[in-house]
């Protein structure tokens, strides 16, 4: 009797036991279906997450849902994914992120706005002080990398970022959008690397109404872009920096006069920064072109643009190479300008200039018909030395100032311009020396009209030196 009652004692302990060992239902899902997040973290790419980058299917909703659950790291295989909307990366309830791809992923860009929109709340500046908790904890640093942008509608945008803190964009091509990279409101400390934007209906790199101080755009292709290649408007920034890149091509012909780099600080201010070793040109057929053109607030307050250098740069292939109007305090040195169909140099209503070091040429090779004059006009307290100037054609002189001051010209080469070799007119308190300018028998070497309290001096020459009362020349050697 005691041997059969511990049959179903025993049968009952191991079933109660097997109920432990046996994970319930439940369990097994979340066990065996891990987080987006997790996912991503362990290897898996967005196709492993519901994106299918057949080139067919629209992909932004399911991108956008990994987005909005925070999985940090977005990576793109190989594929063609197709977007209707925008994804929008919202930093301060997502929390750090980064796109990346090999280079082999395109986004197909099939709505307005951009592919990718990028938005945080920084409102303060690059001052440590001024940070939010919040900003390191979920914001900081968001990244793309290695992605192809095609747009395939009018107003498809690459990438655009808004309150961001160290926003990174590196190996990112956007062609055919309207815009590439498009950057406004307030960011702070950007850095925009090894990026190809080609062919936009648009502008390459566009800073609109814009508080910025901090950005780098370097070793950057930015080509046929018909609305400009580097563009700020409206905008007040600080610390500029555009190294190292090959812009070119970036006007139309059908569009309102633009440049390759265009600073149009007619509204705002735009002061710290340089734009160094970089190849400028084309395109010469649009309308007033230019490869850098800086534009201040006004006469009324020339100021606002400027606290630059323009340094180490080839630059051809446009009505004008380099044009500034209202602006202040700009060191241009070591450039190579050519081919200008205009103007190599127009400098207008501008002070603290110094030009320093630089050669405004006319290769033969190139057989263009240009004109490459070199003007300032309304200028005051500038130093122009060392530049070497030869062969302008069917303009006044080789090197023309109008309605200037305090102008100190020296140790310059002015050789083979038709007409002449500098031209004062309305100048006052300035001087010429240690120049040489061999023109010829027939045209001027310098000439001054109207004007008082010019001195020539140190110089020599070929052809005339014309000059009328309040100018005093010495030490000066005519040869022929």
């Amino acid at each position: 009797m005691k041997s059969r009652s511990l049959v179903p004692v025993c049968v009952v302990a191991v079933i109660l036991a097997g109920l432990y060992l046996i994970p319930p239902a439940a369990s097994q899902s979340q066990t065996t279906e891990p987080s987006a997040a997790a996912s991503l973290k362990a290897g898996k790419t967005v196709l492993d997450m519901g994106a299918t980058g057949d080139g067919k299917t629209d992909d932004s909703a399911a991108i956008q849902k990994m987005v909005d659950a925070s999985v940090g790291s977005l990576r793109f295989p190989s594929g063609q994914y197709r977007f209707t909307k925008p994804v929008v990366i919202d930093l301060n309830k997502v929390g750090p992120t980064s796109i990346s791809g090999d280079g082999t992923a395109t986004i197909l860009m099939e709505g307005a706005g951009p592919a990718f929109h990028f938005v945080g709340t920084h409102n303060g500046t690059a001052s440590p002080k001024t940070f939010q908790p919040v900003v390191w904890d979920q914001e900081r640093s968001p990244m793309i990398d290695g992605i192809e942008i095609v747009g395939k509608h009018p107003e498809a945008i690459g990438v655009a970022a808004s309150k961001t803190m160290q926003i990174t964009i590196t190996r990112l091509v956007v062609r055919k959008a309207l815009h590439g990279i498009h950057l406004y409101e307030r960011n702070r400390n950007v850095s925009i690397d090894d990026c190809h934007l080609y062919e936009n209906v648009g502008v390459g790199i566009y800073l609109e109404n814009l508080n910025l101080h901090q950005i780098n755009i370097s070793d950057s292709h930015i080509s046929y872009n018909k609305q400009g290649g580097i563009v700020v408007r409206g905008s007040e920034i600080r610390n500029i920096q555009i190294g190292n890149c090959d812009i070119e091509g970036n006007m139309g012909q059908d569009t309102q006069p633009t440049a390759n780099i265009l600073f149009d600080i007619s509204k705002g201010s735009l002061r710290e920064g340089a734009i160094f070793g970089c190849t400028i040109q084309h395109t010469n057929d649009a309308p007033d072109s230019a490869n850098v053109r800086f534009i201040g607030n006004g006469p009324e307050d020339p100021r606002k643009v400027g606290n630059f250098a323009i340094a180490d740069n080839s630059m051809s292939d446009v009505a004008v190479n380099i044009h500034l109007q209202h602006a202040r305090g700009i060191t241009i040195t070591g450039n190579t300008l050519w081919q200008a169909y205009e103007h190599n140099l127009l400098v207008e209503d501008c002070s603290h200039i110094v030009l320093g070091s630089n050669l405004l040429d006319r290769n033969p090779d190139y057989r263009a018909k240009t004109k490459d004059a070199n003007v300032f006009k309304d200028c005051t307290d500038c130093t122009l030395n060392a530049l070497n100037i030869l062969a302008t054609r069917n303009v006044a002189a080789g090197l023309i100032l109008e309605n200037c001051a305090r102008m100190n010209i020296t140790n310059c080469s002015i050789r083979q311009c038709q007409n002449g070799g500098i031209l004062l007119s309305n100048v006052k308190q300035s001087r010429i020396s240690d120049c040489l300018i061999t023109e010829g028998e027939k045209n001027f070497a310098i000439r001054v009209t109207g004007g008082q309290q010019i001195q020539i001096t140190d110089n020599l020459v070929s052809g005339d030196i014309d000059v009328g009362p309040g100018t005093d020349v010495s030490n000066t050697m005519t040869v022929y």
